[in-house]
Protein backbone atom coordinates (compact mmCIF):
# COMPACT_ATOMS: atom_id res chain seq x y z
CA UNK A 1 0.00 0.00 0.00
CA UNK A 2 2.60 2.41 0.67
CA UNK A 3 4.42 1.91 -2.69
CA UNK A 4 0.78 2.87 -4.19
CA UNK A 5 0.77 6.24 -2.14
CA UNK A 6 4.99 6.94 -2.86
CA UNK A 7 3.52 6.68 -6.60
CA UNK A 8 0.53 8.79 -5.96
CA UNK A 9 3.20 11.37 -3.99
CA UNK A 10 5.36 11.55 -6.80
CA UNK A 11 3.08 12.04 -9.13
CA UNK A 12 0.99 14.76 -7.28
CA UNK A 13 4.67 16.53 -7.02
CA UNK A 14 5.83 16.13 -10.43
CA UNK A 15 2.12 17.44 -11.58
CA UNK A 16 2.81 20.27 -9.32
CA UNK A 17 6.02 21.69 -10.55
CA UNK A 18 4.63 21.52 -14.08
CA UNK A 19 1.46 23.75 -13.26
CA UNK A 20 3.73 25.57 -11.10
CA UNK A 21 6.23 26.13 -13.96
CA UNK A 22 3.20 27.76 -16.90
CA UNK A 23 2.64 31.62 -17.05
CA UNK A 24 -1.22 31.65 -16.24
CA UNK A 25 -2.32 32.56 -12.39
CA UNK A 26 -4.55 30.13 -12.22
CA UNK A 27 -2.39 27.36 -13.30
CA UNK A 28 0.12 28.11 -10.28
CA UNK A 29 -2.78 28.13 -7.93
CA UNK A 30 -3.60 24.70 -9.06
CA UNK A 31 0.31 23.98 -8.90
CA UNK A 32 0.59 25.40 -5.08
CA UNK A 33 -2.56 23.48 -3.84
CA UNK A 34 -1.22 20.51 -5.85
CA UNK A 35 1.89 20.72 -3.70
CA UNK A 36 0.36 21.44 -0.24
CA UNK A 37 -2.05 18.19 -1.08
CA UNK A 38 1.37 15.80 -2.14
CA UNK A 39 3.34 17.49 1.08
CA UNK A 40 -0.34 16.16 3.65
CA UNK A 41 0.06 13.11 1.86
CA UNK A 42 4.13 12.90 2.47
CA UNK A 43 3.51 13.62 6.11
CA UNK A 44 0.82 11.13 6.76
CA UNK A 45 2.74 8.34 4.93
CA UNK A 46 6.03 8.58 6.46
CA UNK A 47 4.54 8.37 9.95
CA UNK A 48 3.41 4.83 8.84
CA UNK A 49 0.08 2.98 8.08
CA UNK A 50 -1.60 1.66 10.85
CA UNK A 51 -4.68 -0.59 10.12
CA UNK A 52 -5.85 -0.33 13.91
CA UNK A 53 -7.82 1.23 16.39
CA UNK A 54 -7.95 5.09 16.39
CA UNK A 55 -5.59 7.50 18.71
CA UNK A 56 -8.83 7.71 21.01
CA UNK A 57 -8.08 6.67 24.91
CA UNK A 58 -11.82 4.44 25.29
CA UNK A 59 -13.51 5.07 28.58
CA UNK A 60 -12.52 3.13 31.89
CA UNK A 61 -9.00 2.99 29.97
CA UNK A 62 -5.31 4.02 30.85
CA UNK A 63 -3.81 3.60 27.59
CA UNK A 64 -4.30 3.08 24.09
CA UNK A 65 -5.04 -0.10 22.74
CA UNK A 66 -2.33 -1.82 20.40
CA UNK A 67 -2.24 -0.93 17.42
CA UNK A 68 -3.01 2.58 17.29
CA UNK A 69 -2.48 4.96 14.81
CA UNK A 70 -0.45 7.79 15.81
CA UNK A 71 -2.04 11.22 16.06
CA UNK A 72 0.86 13.72 15.83
CA UNK A 73 1.05 13.26 12.37
CA UNK A 74 -2.93 13.55 11.72
CA UNK A 75 -2.81 16.74 13.77
CA UNK A 76 -0.10 17.97 11.62
CA UNK A 77 -1.84 17.26 8.33
CA UNK A 78 -5.01 18.79 9.96
CA UNK A 79 -3.61 22.07 10.28
CA UNK A 80 -1.63 22.04 6.84
CA UNK A 81 -5.03 21.66 5.50
CA UNK A 82 -6.53 24.70 7.35
CA UNK A 83 -3.09 26.67 6.61
CA UNK A 84 -3.61 25.85 2.82
CA UNK A 85 -7.54 26.41 2.57
CA UNK A 86 -6.59 30.09 3.99
CA UNK A 87 -3.56 30.30 1.61
CA UNK A 88 -5.30 29.36 -1.50
CA UNK A 89 -8.52 31.34 -0.83
CA UNK A 90 -6.00 34.92 -0.60
CA UNK A 91 -4.24 33.45 -3.64
CA UNK A 92 -7.68 32.74 -5.53
CA UNK A 93 -8.68 36.79 -4.46
CA UNK A 94 -5.43 37.69 -4.94
CA UNK A 95 -5.85 36.17 -8.45
CA UNK A 96 -9.35 37.55 -9.39
CA UNK A 97 -8.18 41.16 -8.24
CA UNK A 98 -5.02 41.08 -10.82
CA UNK A 99 -7.19 39.95 -13.42
CA UNK A 100 -9.53 42.41 -13.15
CA UNK A 101 -7.15 44.84 -12.66
CA UNK A 102 -4.87 43.95 -16.02
CA UNK A 103 -7.10 42.01 -17.73
CA UNK A 104 -5.35 38.55 -18.21
CA UNK A 105 -4.32 36.33 -16.22
CA UNK A 106 -0.54 36.01 -18.03
CA UNK A 107 2.39 36.70 -16.36
CA UNK A 108 4.22 37.62 -19.37
CA UNK A 109 1.44 40.26 -20.27
CA UNK A 110 1.55 41.60 -16.65
CA UNK A 111 5.41 42.14 -16.85
CA UNK A 112 4.63 43.83 -20.28
CA UNK A 113 1.34 46.15 -19.01
CA UNK A 114 4.53 47.80 -16.46
CA UNK A 115 2.62 47.15 -13.69
CA UNK A 116 4.70 48.91 -10.56
CA UNK A 117 5.52 51.90 -11.43
CA UNK A 118 8.81 50.59 -13.28
CA UNK A 119 10.14 50.93 -16.65
CA UNK A 120 10.34 47.93 -18.98
CA UNK A 121 14.08 47.95 -20.89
Amino acid sequence: MEIILAIMIGGLYSAAVYMLLRRSMVKILIGIVLLSQATNMLIFTSAGLTRGNSPVIKAGETTLANPYADPLPQALVLTAIVISFGLTAFALALTYRTYKTVGTDDLDQMRSAGLGGEENA
